[in-house]
């Protein structure tokens, strides 16, 4: 079964191309933003993934 998720804003492109080769998710338009498509356990991981990703520029921008 597929389910959607949507996504925060402030997540960039490449993390979102990043994301899209990395997992089996598909990137959709919807009338509300952008969501990903896949199954719950993917679109789990691709989550992690998009978290880790937002926390190490964070981290970076702030200088840790």
């Amino acid at each position: 079964m597929e389910y959607e998720m949507k996504l925060p804003n402030g997540v960039g492109e490449q993390v979102l191309a990043h994301t899209v080769d990395k997992f089996e998710v598909t990137l959709k338009h919807s009338e509300y933003g952008p969501i990903l498509v896949g199954t719950r356990e993917e679109l789990e991981r691709a989550q992690d993934f998009i978290v880790k990703s937002i926390n190490e520029r964070l981290n970076e921008l702030s200088g840790l």
